[in-house]
Parts: structure tokens; sequence; C-alpha cells
């Protein structure tokens, strides 16, 4: 028990009281909590020198300290010099061992004791860091900074996984890529600063019934968002920040650009430059008709024009090689192609117009000798292919252009259109038949009719006028 009369003799007496002196050194066992009590012992015991004067604290200590024979089975105690050495913040804010390492023996009084050590422990550690480096502001900074960690464990203040509400400010730029699923996405906000944390977005994620669906794109969020706020944000159209376009089959690349242009913020003539020189993108052929792949494109804010036309390209190529075109092809298959999708209405319809084109094609061919006969073709080298009618001009049908299948036999010099994947893959694989004339019959439900003789398809021609006679406005 302390002595009250005794004046203080340090700080620790007033702050810590009757508990041990964090000073004092870490012995095994209870040793730890047995030396406080030996000190208040060696205050009130007499001793060899003993005056009959009240003993300090201090001298206490040093009692306690010095050396004494062992007792039987007991642990061998701390050199005199480190028992009043002091223990350090790590390993005080460490002392969390609920089972205690020694002193308890297996009982339950001495498992108690460490339970009980071990909170007294973490709570000198904080003691230590206020008393000593309370005032002391670089101190006290250091201490937070190198044990920040171990500070909030003792105090409960476990680090928040996300921003506070009302903290967010400026503006982040994040993309969502097709494909990232809830835990990418938190990555990637965390890294641009927009939440806290890699996992804040994720653990919400987790305990919703149902998942959002995630578009890709670019998106314009603020930094120190909650994680709820910035799964909002990334929910409004309004926060997408990319340049998007889409592109149809079947349009030419003059009319591609337009498209490009108006959706992109870019120059017609940044665009114009950029297809100027098809080597530019290793393409051996006069002109970019036909490469630049007809799709939905998603492209950052700063994309240039040849880095669009690039990304087209390529998307051109991928179709190419799944169709599995060689590459000393590809030129001819999108040839055929460029035709297909201009001529065709349905998926099915692709196929049999290329096996027309095939047929037409052989050396044996006395249908149309040669001839491919395409009014898309006569159309395109006249340059009135988007009139709004599907029939042809007789200027155009007679004009000598080298696109005109009516006048030269064969494959026109190049492609006439931008095709897409069904287009590539039934030029690539035309499907089995007799054919070599067909006919739209009917515009609005797409009927076609395939003939293998001129007066099958004659036939089939007259029904098409006879629809168009009622169908004025239907675009024949």
């Amino acid at each position: 028990m302390t002595d009250k009369s005794t004046p203080p003799d340090d700080g620790f007496t007033d702050v810590f009281g009757d508990l041990p002196d964090p000073r004092a050194g870490a012995g095994a066992g209870a040793g730890a909590a047995d030396g406080a009590a030996a000190a208040d012992a060696a205050a009130t015991a007499p001793g060899p020198e003993q005056t009959g004067e009240p003993v300090s604290r201090r001298d206490a200590r040093a009692a306690a300290a010095a050396p004494t024979p062992p007792a039987v089975d007991a642990a061998p105690s701390a050199p005199a010099g480190e028992a009043a050495s002091f223990l350090t913040l790590d390993a005080l804010l460490a002392a969390d061992d609920a089972n205690g390492n020694g002193g308890g023996g297996g009982g339950g009084n001495g498992s108690n004791a460490a339970r009980k050590r071990g909170g007294k422990g973490k709570w000198i550690a904080l003691g230590i860091v206020i008393v000593l480096l309370g005032g002391i502001a670089g101190a006290g900074v250091w201490a937070w900074n190198t044990y920040e960690p171990q500070i909030r464990k003792v105090l409960g203040w476990e680090e928040p996984k996300d921003f506070e509400p009302g903290l967010a400010s400026g503006e982040a730029i994040v993309e969502v890529h097709a494909g990232d699923n809830g835990l990418a996405i938190s990555r990637t906000l965390a890294e641009a600063g927009v939440i806290k944390t890699p996992d804040a977005l994720y653990d919400m994620l987790l305990k919703m019934p149902t998942q959002p669906v995630f578009y890709p794109g670019v998106y314009a969020l603020q930094l120190k968002m909650t994680a709820a706020d910035a799964l909002a944000a990334l929910q409004d159209p309004a926060n997408r920040r990319e340049h998007s376009t889409l592109v149809r089959e079947g349009l030419t690349v003059a009319q591609t650009l337009v498209i490009l242009s108006d959706d992109l913020g870019i120059p017609l003539a940044d665009f114009e430059a950029a297809v100027a020189d098809p080597s530019a993108y290793a393409i051996k052929a006069d002109s970019l008709e036909g490469w630049l792949f007809p799709a939905q494109y998603i492209f950052s804010l700063d994309v240039t024009a040849p880095e669009v036309v690039q990304r087209m390209i390529d998307r051109a190529v991928q179709s190419l090689n799944n169709a599995g075109v060689a590459v000393e092809d590809r030129q001819r298959v999108l040839t055929i192609a460029s035709i297909i999708q201009r001529e065709a209405r349905t998926t099915e319809d692709f196929y049999k117009v290329s096996r027309v084109i095939e047929n037409r094609l052989q050396p044996g061919n006395t249908e149309t000798f040669g001839l491919l006969q395409m009014d898309s073709t006569a159309q395109y080298g006249y340059g009135e292919m988007h009139d709004g009618t599907v029939s042809s001009s007789g200027a155009a049908l007679r004009d000598p252009n080298p696109w005109n299948t009516y006048v030269h036999p064969g494959l026109p010099i190049g492609p006439i259109s931008n095709p897409g994947d069904v287009a590539i893959d039934a030029a690539a694989h035309p499907v089995d038949g007799p054919w070599y004339y067909f006919v739209t019959v009917n515009l609005n439900t797409g009927e076609t009719v395939f003939s293998t003789t001129a007066s099958e398809h004659e036939a089939a021609r007259n029904e098409w006028i006879n629809w168009c006679r009622a169908n004025p406005d239907a675009g024949c």
C-alpha cells in the first residue's frame, strides 16, 4: 500500500496512483505485478539499516531491486541494472495476451491476472505518451506517426474505411473498363482518391441484396467521397465524361468520318488527314474503305484522330481473324463483305448473297459471264449510294468507273462500305447453293427471292415492281 504521508517523488505517482510503475523491470510471470507490491512492502518493512524514518518509494524500489537469495522453483530475476529500465512502448502496446505468458501456472487466478496486466499495460503506455510527450508538439507528432495503429487499437479508435460525409471536393476522372467487377472498381476509385480505402465500395456492395450495373466509360467524380455517394455518381449518366460514338454497318469512310467528328468533337480535317495514308496503319490498299469497323466505341477525352482510326482498324482485323481469313485475303474478303452488307437484309440472306457473288465469279459462269451486276457497286462509283432509294439510275449503271460491276467483270477495285461481323463471316463462308440472282420483293419485310435462272429472276423482279407500285413511298 502506498504511504500517503510521503510526498510523491515523481509524476507517475499522481498519474497512475496504485497502478504499477511503468518503469519497473519486466520480470517473468507475476514478477511485474509483484514488483510494485515489493516496493510497498519495502517502504514499511524493517531492513538492515532501518532508522525509523519514513522510506520513500524511490528507496523502496531500490531495495526491492537489490539481489536476494533465489527461492526454490522461483523464476530468475532480472539483473539489478535492468530492473529499473523503462519498458518500450512497443512492448506495452503489444501487451494483449489474454492468457498471460507465465506466472499463472495454469490456475484461474493467474490467467485473470495476466489479462488485467495486459489491459493495464496498454493504459500505461497511453499514459506515458500523454505525460512524457504532453505539450511537446514535435514529440507528440512523432508518437502518433510511429504508434498510430497501436494507439487507435488501445482506445478503440479503429481507422474508418470510408470518408466522412461532407468532405467531397474537387474533381477526379476515373475510367470503368468493360468487364470490371466491384472489387476492381473499388480499387480504381481508391487509387484516384475518390474513396478512402480500396475495399470501401466493395464491402458495401457485398451487403447489397442486388448488385448494381456498371457501364464502361469515363466518369467525373469528386475527391473524398463516401462509398455510397461514389456509387450513386457512377450510376448517374450525367457524370459520364468520355467520348462515345456509334457507327452502323454499311456506311462509307466519308460518312463515318463525319459521325466521328460530330460525336468525338475532333475536327473533320483531322480525321481526313488520319485516313489519307493507309500505309501508316500497315494497310496495303489505296483507301481505308472497308477497314473502319462499324461498332459502338468509347474513347478517352484526349483521344486523337489517328488513335480512333487505329482502334477501328484493329477491330476489323479482329473480325477477319475470327472468320479465319488469311492476311493475304483480307482485302478481297472485305470487298465482298462490303457488297453483302449493302445488298442483304437478313442474316440468312447474307450467306446466300455471298454464294451468288462466288457463283458469278466462277470462270464457267454462263448466266452473267463474270459480271456481278450489283446495284450497290454502280451507285457507290457514281456517288448515288445514299439517295434514299434502292434503284440505280441509268447513268449510274452505264458509268465506267472501276467500281461498276455492270460494266466491269469480277470484283470492284475495293470495298464500297464498312462491313460488320456477319458480313465478313458470310464473305469467308458462303452457304452452298446454285443461285445467280436475287431480288428483294418486299422492302418492308426484307423478303428476298433467290433464283438460279434468268427467267426465274425476271418473275421475281416483276413481283418487286408490282410491290413498288403499291408502295410508292417505300424507297423503291
